[in-house]
């Protein structure tokens, strides 16, 4: 592998330590030659492993990601003051006016106007939402310092 893809380089540049992350250092080392365009392959012959093994740590890596990532929303949620959830079917453009009125009555001022909070809600809501139609529910959360936060829930939560 180049110079480019020095592992334990990029990792020590990034801040990476294995005892404070979601990813085993294996997750790690594989996600930084994935990113950098490696075949599955060619990192199995450099770490001594089946091709197989790679994808499977990949999988276990970014999976781990997922839930980490869905921890913090989730735990940016519990300490917002204001929570909106949205029904399926809800047309996109009446969400920033409920995510208004609900901050307006909490005393929360948004960071972002309408057209941006709809971008902000539809860019992390990913496929729940089609179009302008909200397809599956979803959790809005404002924090006291007016960042935005969304979550698609758990059928058990909504």
């Amino acid at each position: 592998m180049s110079d480019e893809t020095d592992v334990d380089e990029i990792l020590r540049r990034a801040g990476f330590s294995a005892e404070t992350s979601v990813l085993t250092q294996r997750q790690a080392e594989v996600l930084v030659l994935r990113e950098r365009g490696i075949a599955q392959a060619d990192i199995a012959n450099e770490l001594g492993t089946s091709r197989a093994n790679v994808s499977s740590v990949e999988a276990s890596a970014r999976e781990n990601i997922s839930k980490a990532r869905e921890t913090v929303a989730f735990a940016e949620a519990l300490r917002a003051p204001v929570r909106i959830e949205v029904e399926p079917e809800t047309d996109l453009y009446d969400v920033p006016s409920r995510v208004y009125d609900a901050c307006d009555e909490a005393g929360v001022k948004v960071n972002h106007a309408a057209p941006e909070l709809m971008k902000r809600i539809s860019d992390d809501a990913g496929d729940a939402i089609e179009g302008r139609a909200v397809r599956t529910p979803l959790l809005i959360g404002v924090t006291h310092d007016g960042e935005v936060t969304v979550r698609q829930p758990s059928p058990e939560e909504f």
